[in-house]
């Protein structure tokens, strides 16, 4: 009990090291930096950044790299937040600690405690390392940081020799965890990396960053980009050259062609979507904290959801009252200022009429150290309910302020009851008695013992029970009625608390002799609006599982209720550690809820589930949850409960630590993948065509058929504000009854490639037959460039609304569900007509103005566009 020298600590410190967790090796953030340049796509868009450079497109360059840039910077942001996770898990210690040494109690840093240290720990203060306790008074610690669950826990001393920490364990206290309750005295057996919080930094520290399947598809686009890039170069060079053409401005000519077929807009529209995604997100409640991951959300397959707060309101709720042989019923959940308290007839009551509910009530109030209060000064009773808008301010533990509330509804509170009673002694809940009890002094100066705990102890300590005002025998028959309801209640996952009450002169330990009130039954009730959200992700093929450290019973009455457990089973988490990591992958699709599990289940069920092929989004708020929210594709940290540690390891912050927050985020992520797929679909489609004009006009002989300012014009008009307005497209709700596309599928899939050549095609045969034929009629080579240049755009103008529809056409989709892309579109055709129309703009990009006949020819072919595509999207439609 008197600890151990200084010379002994000093010697554990050399062989063991601190009370710190391990280092680890950091990156520097230059070569963190230089990282993001290692893409397929950004490496093309440097060449072409050179190579504008050197033919003297300044601005295409400028352009080029301000887009690399942003892309750059976020990846730079999105590994440098790993490191500081483990830094703000580093900081969750205690500073200091009460330690004895040489016999003697001192402070010292926290970082300088080792095994076999004798520490002191009282309220308030934040356990230095994980102890075996020696001696405790009353005391209770909050380990929602490890386990995930509000309620702090009752800790007593137990075996002093016990040197195994364990989780969940009553006689051992935990690094991180505080202490709410009592005073302690308790040895160390594990410090530093082999705490349970240094164990959790490990796991952090050793997982590695995926690429998110969005990454993965533009990697791949990358390459296909590359390979079109390579190929138009050589083979414009070698067409040229065969045709006798110099070798010096065909090399030229082919690389520029090459710069053409590059979509250097695609990666700024993609971080542009994803921003406005991440906007939208966040006015429902959704903080995206890395990029990508609101369209990895989209693929998600798996959602592995914490029970406290995200299901479940996190806010405990007295729905039962048995007292006077008869059942009360309370409506009102959580924190509202709202509710009333009903007999089995559902009738309204008021405890004034029902004298054993009413002191039973009062005990409620009296017995209990929380507090609840309200600034709204129009709480006001109508036939017995209490109605309000707002919630209570609350302080204490969640049980106790849960019958406060309770006797609210029953319009007792402790500022009008005071004035009758004053508490004059109190013994502390404790884990060995399993009860609390208080002495109160009552006006006529009789003093009351009122005792609340566990139902089998209460009644242990009872001789009477109050029935109609009268007191009368506790009976076998009647104890037995009793103890049938707390079964029953217990069953529905409820927790049950009886109360008791007797005449006496200081506080009531010994057993028997007192009057039994009743029981009092609570629950963290569902949250309705998480029952509906998983009834959607039921209808999008989505697998819903809880994973929570609340027992088993507990869990499954409560996946029951939200439409979790339907055909399949629960699972503890020692019955996980009797399973080998490939039996659990092979039998994990039995089960939806997994109860008693520790951090280490947790990373096991994630990465179980990843090595099917799934898509894991997994939710939590304590430092417990962190590694494996994040192994999950998409990690999802709690708002208002969550630890620094697990909002810095995930993709998305739930503000409100809502379920139904995190199904509308993962509507947005299939909407975004596939709206990207359809601005993909119209630049590249763009693209082809206009390579397919520059080069078959080579081909053909022709003189250069559009001029590198008219190339710029088309990818300024058509590029820019067009794409990114298709990514504003609004959901389709078909989306949320579609089953989530594979993480492997190809970002092609479905013949979007087929549509998309096909589609240039058309564009680019359409605009070389609108410059020819002008300058068959006119000989004039401006009237027929610019005639090719209106054909171009107008005709890619006509096919972004086409891209709003994967297999609908111009004569079949909603043009009015996104008015900011016909806004787009409109300002672009304006901008077009400027050009050809506007005599100082002329002179910028060689064009001249066309009479209404060159018009109709160029507008002709750009109407054809879609005529043709929808005949022959007929005609294959026929033959299949």
């Amino acid at each position: 009990m008197t600890g151990i020298s200084t010379s002994q600590a000093k010697k554990l410190i050399e062989s063991n090291g601190t009370n710190t967790f391990a280092k680890d090796k950091k990156s520097q953030p230059v070569k963190i930096f230089i990282g993001q340049f290692k893409d397929v796509m950004v490496m093309i868009l440097l060449v072409a950044t050179v190579i504008s450079v050197l033919l003297g497109e300044i601005y295409d360059s400028i352009t080029i790299i301000l887009i690399v840039l942003l892309n750059a910077i976020l990846g730079f942001i999105q590994e440098y937040r790993t490191e500081k996770t483990l830094e703000t898990l580093k900081k969750i210690t205690s500073p200091t600690a009460k330690v004895y040494r040489d016999g003697h109690l001192t402070t010292i840093d926290a970082s300088q405690i080792v095994v076999s240290d004798v520490i002191e720990i009282d309220t308030g203060d934040r356990v230095p390392a994980d102890c075996v306790i020696l001696s405790s008074s009353g005391v209770f610690a909050d380990e929602s940081v490890l386990t995930g669950e509000p309620v702090p826990v009752s800790k007593s001393p137990g075996n002093i020799s016990d040197n195994d920490n364990s989780l969940n364990k009553s006689n051992i206290l935990y690094a991180g965890t505080i202490i709410t309750k009592g005073h302690s005295k308790a040895r160390v057996i594990a410090a530093g990396k082999g705490t349970q919080m240094g164990k959790i930094s490990h796991m952090i520290s050793e997982i590695q960053n995926d690429q998110t399947p969005l990454q993965k598809r533009l990697g791949e686009l990358g390459k296909v980009v590359a390979l079109i890039c390579m190929a138009v170069c050589i083979i414009v060079f070698l067409a040229g050259i065969m045709r006798g053409e110099d070798v010096f401005t065909m090399l030229m000519t082919g690389i520029t062609i090459a710069i053409a077929a590059i979509p250097e807009g695609l990666p700024a529209t993609v971080t542009i979507s994803l921003a406005l995604a991440v906007s939208r997100m966040l006015k429902q409640k959704a903080l995206v904290n890395k990029l990508h991951s609101v369209e990895t959300l989209g693929c998600t397959s798996v959602i592995c959801s914490d029970k406290t707060g995200t299901i479940t309101e996190n806010k405990m709720t007295v729905t039962d009252i048995f007292t006077d042989m008869r059942e009360f019923r309370l409506n009102g959940l959580g924190y509202k200022i709202s509710g009333s308290i009903s007999t089995d007839a559902s009738t309204s009551v008021n405890p004034v009429s029902f004298p054993t509910l009413n002191k039973l009530l009062k005990s409620c109030v009296l017995c209990n150290n929380a507090s609840i209060s309200s600034s709204s000064a129009q709480i006001t009773r109508n036939r017995g309910n209490l109605s309000a808008t707002g919630e209570w301010s609350v302080t204490g533990d969640p049980t106790e302020i849960a019958l406060l509330i309770a006797a609210a509804k029953g319009n007792i509170r402790s500022e009008n009851i005071m004035g009758e009673y004053k508490i004059v002694d109190e013994d502390p809940f404790d884990s060995q008695t399993r009860c609390m009890s208080v002495t109160v002094k009552c006006k006529n100066g009789d003093k009351i013992c009122i005792t609340k705990g566990a139902p089998d102890v209460i009644l242990d300590r009872c001789s009477f029970i109050e029935i109609n005002k009268e007191v009368r025998p506790l009976t076998p028959g009647i104890k037995t009625i009793i103890e049938d309801k707390f079964r029953m209640y217990s069953d529905d996952a409820k927790r049950v608390l009886a109360f008791s009450t007797k005449l006496c002169s200081s506080v009531e330990t010994s057993p028997g002799g007192m009057v039994f009130l009743g029981l009092t039954a609570m629950i963290d009730p569902l949250r309705e609006e998480a029952k509906k959200a998983i009834k959607v992700c039921h209808s999008a093929h989505i697998e819903t599982v809880m994973i929570t450290g609340d027992h088993k019973n507990t869990a499954v009455a409560i996946a029951k209720q939200a439409g979790i457990l339907r055909d399949k089973k629960a699972i503890t988490g020692s019955e996980l550690d009797a399973m080998s990591d490939s039996m659990l992958q092979d039998t994990i699709n039995q089960y939806s809820v997994f109860a008693r599990v520790n951090p280490s289940h947790k990373l096991r069920l994630v990465k179980a589930y990843k090595a099917r092929g799934c898509i894991v989004t997994m939710t939590g708020d304590g430092v417990n949850d962190a590694p494996a929210i994040k192994e999950a594709n998409v990690g999802v940290s709690m708002g208002i409960t969550g630890t620094d540690v697990t909002k810095q390891a995930a993709d998305v912050v739930l503000l409100d630590d809502n379920f139904a927050t995190l199904v509308h985020a993962v509507e947005q992520g299939r909407c975004i993948y596939t709206n990207i797929k359809k601005f993909v679909r119209y630049l590249l489609s763009c693209n082809i065509g206009e390579v397919l004009t520059m080069f078959a006009g080579i081909i053909m002989g022709y003189p250069i058929v559009l001029l590198p300012t008219q190339l710029l014009l088309v990818n300024l008009i058509t590029d820019g504000l067009p794409a990114v307005c298709l990514s504003m497209e609004p959901l389709d709700r078909n989306e949320m009854k579609k089953a989530p596309r594979r993480s492997t599928e190809s970002f092609f899939a479905g013949g979007l490639m087929s549509r998309i050549v096909f589609r240039g095609i058309l564009i680019g045969i359409c605009t070389l037959g609108s410059f020819s034929t002008v300058l068959r009629l006119t000989g004039n080579i401006d009237s027929s460039r610019t005639a090719a240049l209106i054909t171009l755009i107008i005709s890619q103008l006509i096919h972004v609304f086409e891209c709003k529809s994967e297999k609908g056409n111009i004569f079949t989709v909603s043009y009015f569900n996104n008015m900011k892309l016909i806004g787009a579109v409109l300002l672009s055709l304006i901008i077009v007509s400027m050009s050809v129309y506007f005599p100082p703009l002329q002179l910028v990009f060689g064009t001249v103005a066309l009479s209404r006949k060159l018009l109709g020819i160029a507008l002709a072919f750009s109407a054809s566009i879609p005529v043709l595509n929808c005949i022959i999207s007929l005609f294959n439609n026929n033959k299949d």
